[in-house]
């Protein structure tokens, strides 16, 4: 009796997910470049340098959204391959679902966030004060905890799945778990200004871990195979 392997069928998790984070490091790099060095401002900051800032980059920041809105659909892509993947290996339990929830809800806000930043790159836009304050307030609701958030629980539940039944080595399930439980607090972030250091605390680990995941999950299930006679 031979052994062969049934391969699940669907896009190549380690291709999307480099796809995904490619984008999303662009959109940063290539935001500050064409900024000339200057970074995103933090909507915690001075209330004058958001309206300054948009107005006067506003190519850098048309650029950085649409990488960003970019990098949103291959996260929905990975989200839906990982949890077709772990159903094909037969498992039905909550955690596949929370991953799925997660994954899909981070990709739809870091859309949000991305095209909220385009509306603020729009001539006449940041000229006005008020509605500056306002879209850089939401651009960072939406791409800050309502991105990374969910993000964690992409991981959590993949982790948890994954991990548990040995599709997944135990140190990622552990580094999953860690990045996800970083990537919840975070959400005091809405409350706590300085929570905010969670988020890149958890956005770039997610981003590796995404990756090897990507990498170790499984692609088939071994099939026993009769061998015929000669």
């Amino acid at each position: 009796m031979n052994r062969t392997e049934i391969e699940h069928r669907g896009p190549n998790l380690v291709a999307v997910a480099i796809t995904f984070v490619a984008l999303f490091l662009a959109s940063l790099i290539l935001g500050t470049v064409l900024a000339g060095g200057e970074h995103f401002p933090s909507p915690f900051g001075p209330e004058g340098l958001s309206s300054a800032y948009f107005s006067q980059h506003a190519t850098a920041v048309t650029v950085s959204a649409f990488l960003q809105f970019g990098a949103a659909i291959p996260l929905g892509i990975y989200t839906a391959t990982a949890v077709s993947r772990l159903q094909f290996f037969g498992l039905r339990v909550a955690g596949v679902f929370i991953a799925l929830f997660g994954g899909l809800a981070a990709s739809f806000f870091l859309a949000l966030s991305a095209l909220t930043q385009w509306v603020l790159a729009q001539a006449g836009v940041a000229g006005s004060a008020g509605a500056t304050r306002v879209l850089h307030w939401f651009a960072f609701a939406t791409g800050g905890p309502g991105h990374v958030v969910p993000l964690g629980l992409l991981l959590a539940g993949i982790s948890v799945t994954a991990g548990l039944t040995r599709r997944l080595p135990r140190w990622m399930m552990i580094f999953g778990l860690v990045v996800a439980a970083i990537a919840e607090l975070s959400s005091f972030a809405l409350v706590v200004p300085a929570a905010a250091w969670l988020l890149p605390l958890a956005r770039f680990p997610a981003l590796v871990w995404i990756v090897c995941a990507g990498a170790l999950l499984p692609r088939g299930i071994p099939h026993a195979v009769e061998k015929s006679a000669t």
